[in-house]
């Protein structure tokens, strides 16, 4: 029964350890899409020779977070497979039938898979190891974040674009993404052209890389946000979002006016 539970924990862990490395190569600027590819392709030891595998490797801070994950991925993935075959093998008089140990780890897989397919949890996840990394880490490193001075809740970021998205299809016009307090800086197209500082009449299509400013709870959303009447709702509910956000800086704007003036 012991090693059932050994893998159990082990499956649980490494879940976790490739959640946490995501997190951790988001805040350097990566795309949510390829941060998860590479740290799980980095976990398992895949080992993917991709453009974006030598943007990790060429930035110091992937770098030493991937390395890490080949570490720990290789320990783990050796320990499970020392687990299932103890399960399996090593029968005594005391342990319960293979079929109830095969049942018990079909069963903790299975609650896996829809834990981690849910979006309520992974919210609540991604919010919990991302304010344990910002409070006990230094990761959120960018190689630009000094020359542009990014403060607060806003960032740059990549978000690559999938055909099921909302704003794929769409002229960045059409998307209104300023409304909603994001800028696209750039695009770079899937045949590795880039758009620097596109207008409104450039369309947004499949697979292209959005270069955005912009806060990391909106980015976040626009990437979660689906084709469809829903994600049109979506976008109404970040735009009102958006303008109680300006409201709120230009109350702290008045406020500091009057902080000025009370000094003088």
């Amino acid at each position: 029964m012991v090693p059932v539970f050994s893998l159990i924990i082990i499956l649980v862990l490494s879940i976790l350890i490739t959640r946490i490395a995501t997190i951790a190569i988001m805040q350097t600027g990566l795309s949510r899409q390829s941060a998860k590819f590479q740290s799980r392709s980095a976990f398992t030891g895949v080992g993917f020779t991709t453009t974006e595998a030598e943007n990790v490797t060429k930035h110091p801070v992937r770098r030493k977070i991937v390395m890490l994950l080949m570490l720990l991925g290789n320990a783990g993935i050796v320990s499970a497979i020392a687990s299932l075959m103890l399960t399996f093998v090593n029968r005594g008089q005391d342990n319960i039938p293979w079929y109830w140990s095969l049942s018990i780890i079909l069963l903790a897989i299975t609650i896996l898979w829809v834990l981690t397919s849910s979006k309520l949890v992974d919210r609540w996840l991604n919010r919990v190891i991302e304010r344990a990394l910002n409070k006990y880490t230094d990761l959120n490193i960018r190689d630009y974040s000094k020359l542009l001075k990014l403060t607060g809740d806003y960032q740059i970021s990549e978000m690559k674009v999938a055909e099921d998205d909302w704003i794929a299809n769409h002229t960045l016009a059409e998307s209104a993404l300023r409304q909603e307090g994001i800028t696209v800086l750039g695009i770079e197209r899937q045949d590795g052209t880039y758009l620097g500082v596109p207008d409104g009449d450039t369309k947004i299509v499949e697979s292209d890389i959005l270069i955005i400013y912009g806060r990391e709870s909106s980015v976040i959303k626009l990437d979660e946000r689906r084709k469809g009447r829903r994600g049109h709702i979506e976008h109404k509910k970040a735009e009102s979002e958006q303008e109680q956000e300006k409201q709120r800086q230009r109350e702290l704007e008045r406020e500091s006016e009057k902080e000025v003036k009370k000094k003088k």
